[in-house]
């Protein structure tokens, strides 16, 4: 690989959940930590989630006008139709004032006009896809993409070969720096730093804080099931538990009344800023199973209860939390199979055995890829320097 040393101009695309955002700005940090100076746009949807996750980071942003097409009615579908000649011509617009050196889509609708353009410009593309089963748009983009870079196994299977790469998926920067991984670049897992190491093994007896994440829009049934199980099955868990809850904002109220009225310890909060801090408190994660939280409890070495999103596109998440399951890192339970009471049940099997606890812990921080970003940034490099 030729030795640059200028800045790069590199134009990211992709959104709408905190799952595409957060690899994305890793991505970023990374290729900004390796050559100062670099220059960041990101191209992305209108949604106040994207605008907010990264206005915290300082990054240019642009917008434009695009919708998704999976799963709409037919009144949905041809209004999201008509509006791709404009988002492609937009698209085409904010690279040619930005002049990238390459283009990088993380996946969502925004990423098929933007990548779609940079290949029509001649540019260099770069695609990752997060899940087991990829979206729509990197379906689609595969094709199109000069590089794909790929966060689990099998997910190869839909795109064409030659052009992959096996990366694992990025996570952010406070995040690695919470589990001492922030230098870990060529660094096996097996030798980098441990956030055990840091805190004694929990014993019996001990308190547990369990955190219940469901994901960048929070999750009703999650919510349901988790106040059904500390509240109404509470005989069945052990003393000593302590809640910390992610919640969304519907149901805040509801889940903060519920644990102050059956007298549990819990802190609850719509949405936590402070990810790593939180994470840092935590002995054990309640979660769907989205690509970029297991990717961040593995760099962590957090032992999860995974409870998939029923309605994610091909069901991916259900097959990402398998990949963990496999590996003894995490436990996995269907939807609709779930109760109060079995969810109880399984918690108590969990928190009442601190040496499983920890063996899952070690399986999960097993499965890490804490380099993902900087063997993405790689390949970005293979592509504009040769």
């Amino acid at each position: 690989m030729g030795k640059r040393q200028e800045p790069i101009r590199l134009l990211l695309t992709g959104g709408g959940t905190g799952g595409h955002l957060f690899p994305a700005i890793a991505t970023a940090e990374a290729m900004c930590r390796r050559f100062p100076g670099t220059e960041i746009l990101f191209v992305g949807t209108r949604r106040k989630m994207d605008k907010s996750s990264l206005a915290h980071y300082g990054f240019s942003t642009r917008t434009i006008h695009c919708q998704g097409l999976k799963g709409k009615g037919a009144l949905a579908l041809l209004q999201a139709l008509i509006l791709l000649p404009l988002s492609l011509v937009e698209a085409l617009w904010h690279i040619l004032r930005f002049h990238p050196h390459l283009v990088v889509g993380v996946g969502g609708y925004v990423t098929g006009p933007v990548v779609a353009a940079a290949k029509i410009l001649g540019l260099p593309t770069v695609i990752h896809e997060q899940n087991s089963v990829p979206g729509l748009a990197n379906r689609k983009l595969g094709g199109l993409a000069t590089r794909i870079c790929l966060s689990l196994p099998g997910s190869e299977n839909f795109f064409p070969a030659g052009k992959m790469v096996l990366t694992g998926n990025p996570v952010r920067r406070q995040i690695l720096e919470l589990a001492g991984k922030s230098q870990a670049k060529d660094v096996p897992v097996s030798l980098a730093p441990r956030m055990d190491e840091e805190r004694p093994p929990r014993k019996n007896g001990d308190k547990v804080r369990i955190l219940i994440l469901g994901g960048s829009l929070g999750a009703h049934r999650v919510n349901e099931l988790m106040v059904d199980a500390l509240t109404k099955y509470d005989k069945i868990l052990p003393p000593g538990i302590e809640v910390i809850h992610q919640t969304g904002v519907a149901d805040q109220e509801m889940v903060r009344l519920a644990y102050e009225q059956a007298g549990i310890k819990a802190t609850v909060a719509a949405f936590f800023t402070d990810m790593a801090e939180i994470y840092g408190k935590s002995d054990l994660l309640v979660s769907r199973a989205g690509a970029t939280t297991l990717a961040e409890l593995a760099v962590l070495g957090k032992p999860a209860l995974l409870i998939p999103y029923p309605f994610a596109a091909d069901d991916h998440q259900y097959k990402n939390g398998r990949y963990y399951v496999d590996s003894g890192g995490a436990v996995m339970f269907v939807e609709r199979e779930l109760t109060g009471r079995k969810l109880a049940e399984a918690l108590a099997v969990l928190v009442s055995n601190p040496g499983r606890l920890q063996e899952m812990a070690e399986a999960m921080q097993s499965m890490a890829r804490p380099d993902a970003a900087e063997r993405i940034v790689d390949v970005c490099l293979e592509l504009i320097t040769n």
